[in-house]
């Protein structure tokens, strides 16, 4: 799976920094999404098949999360945040998304800008999207997470020995 994501323009955000001693919500606190691309990007997830919003398992009341059909998830179990939760988006007041992903691309959106680790579990945080093309990068990542929960893993084949 390809992981070209290009750089994001700007500084990053300010967020929280929750800790194992003080926990809190991760949340994004400025450069904020507008309502209208949180809402287009929240119609666009809810496309995919399979998915059905409920509450998290993981973040607060208000986020919505994302659940994979059974059916339809073969990931490997680091490509769900808890039960099939792949996914979920924070409430207007934050926009940004925790989703899991690929190790290349986790990378690849740490190196460009696009999000930061939870700093204690490790989910990716995913800034929300603040234009039109932004829109575009974002739901290609969250389509790539989606993947990610969808699909089994190639398995490693032993080589064979003559």
């Amino acid at each position: 799976m390809a992981t070209s994501v290009p750089r994001r323009q700007g500084v990053p955000p300010t967020t929280s920094r929750p800790s194992a001693d003080h926990p809190f919500p991760h949340q994004q606190l400025g450069q904020n999404a507008p309502p209208a691309m949180q809402e287009a990007l929240y119609r666009r997830i809810i496309e995919l098949p399979g998915i059905t919003v409920g509450r998290s398992l993981v973040s607060l009341p208000d986020a919505r999360a994302f659940h994979l059909d059974a059916k339809l998830a073969h990931g490997p179990r680091s490509a769900f945040q808890r039960g099939t939760e792949f996914a979920h988006i924070h409430a207007a007041y934050d926009g940004s998304l925790h989703l899991t992903l690929p190790p290349a691309l986790y990378d690849r959106v740490l190196e460009t800008g696009w999000g930061e680790p939870h700093p204690v579990s490790g989910t990716m945080m995913l800034f929300g999207p603040r234009t039109g093309d932004e829109l575009d990068i974002v739901w290609g990542i969250v389509r790539k997470s989606y993947h990610y929960a969808t699909t089994a893993p190639v398995e490693q084949s032993a080589e064979r020995r003559p």
